[in-house]
């Protein structure tokens, strides 16, 4: 029983890890992409249209 014990304490404790840094790498992503969009802003049209046939 207690071999059986060991190996689940252990892949709990790996799964534990894996969420972790699961979970970190989706904040950081989705902070980089809310960085991103409001740096880009809000496209303009040019100033300058040309004019096309």
């Amino acid at each position: 029983m207690s071999k059986k014990t060991d190996w689940t304490g252990k892949a709990a404790m790996a799964g534990a890890a894996i969420g972790s840094a699961a979970l970190a790498a989706a904040l950081l992503y989705a902070s980089r992409r809310k960085e991103r969009a409001e740096s880009t802003g809000p496209k303009t049209p040019p100033v300058d249209v040309p004019e096309t046939d």
